[in-house]
C-alpha cells in the first residue's frame, strides 16, 4: 500500500448481515469479536478452529479449507489465516465478487483496513495508520484510554437527550450552543458525581441559543 495513499474513513452498519472470517486462530477470534460486537452474523471457514472461537455465540463454524468463491453473498470478509497465499486468494475473490475484504497484517490485499478502536458506549474513537503500522495504532489507542474515561459516555448521553428533546419540539439543533456546552466544565462536573448539575447546565445553554 503506497505511503501517500489517502483512505476514505467510514463506519459500516453490519448488524444482522452475514460476514465471513477466514481463519480459525487467535487473530480470527479477535476479528470475529469485533464483528459480533457490531451485531453481525459471523461465519468462520477454517480447517482448524480454536475452542474459544467455536464457542462464540453468533458464530457458525465450517471446518474445512477456504474454497474459491466462498466470499460471495457476504457483506464483508476478513482473511486471517496466517497464510499469505490464502489471504491473497480471498482478496482476489472479493474483488471479483464486489465484496469488501480485509487481510490481517497484509495491507496490499485489503479493500478496507481496520483501525484500532476505543469504545465508551456509543462513543467510538479510532486510530489508524492506513495499515502501515498496526502497532502504532494500538499504542495510540492505549494512550487515549487513559484520557477518555467513562465520563465521556455520560456526557454523550446527556447531549443526546438534550438534542432529541429539541428535535421533538420541531426545532433545528444546529444553531444551539453545543460548543459552549463542551467548553463549560461538563466533564469535571460528571467526574465529581454532579451529573444533575451538568444536565441543568446543558439544558440552560442549549435552550438559549
Amino acid at each position: 500500500m503506497p505511503v501517500d495513499e489517502v483512505l476514505y474513513p467510514v463506519n459500516l452498519r453490519v448488524r444482522g448481515h452475514p460476514c465471513l472470517v477466514v481463519g480459525g486462530g487467535q487473530v480470527a477470534l479477535n476479528k470475529a469479536d469485533g464483528l459480533l460486537e457490531a451485531g453481525a452474523a459471523v461465519d468462520v471457514i477454517a480447517p482448524e478452529v480454536i475452542p474459544q472461537l467455536e464457542a462464540r455465540v453468533g458464530v457458525t463454524v465450517h471446518r474445512r479449507p477456504y474454497r474459491s468463491g466462498d466470499v460471495e453473498g457476504y457483506r464483508l470478509v476478513v482473511a486471517a489465516t496466517g497464510c499469505e497465499e490464502v489471504n491473497a486468494q480471498v482478496y482476489r475473490d472479493g474483488e471479483t465478487a464486489g465484496v469488501w475484504v480485509n487481510s490481517a497484517d497484509d495491507p496490499d490485499h485489503c479493500s478496507f483496513t481496520l483501525p484500532s478502536r476505543l469504545r465508551r458506549g456509543p462513543l467510538m474513537v479510532t486510530c489508524s495508520t492506513g495499515g502501515h503500522s498496526p502497532a502504532l495504532s494500538r499504542w495510540l489507542r492505549q494512550r487515549l484510554e487513559n484520557e477518555i474515561g467513562p465520563e465521556y459516555e455520560t456526557l454523550l448521553c446527556l447531549l443526546s437527550e438534550a438534542r432529541e428533546r429539541i428535535r421533538a419540539a420541531g426545532v433545528h439543533t444546529e444553531d444551539r450552543a453545543w460548543q459552549d456546552v463542551l467548553d463549560s466544565g461538563m466533564l469535571e462536573l460528571i467526574r465529581s458525581g454532579e451529573t444533575g448539575r451538568a444536565k441543568e447546565m446543558i439544558d440552560r445553554l442549549v435552550d438559549n441559543p
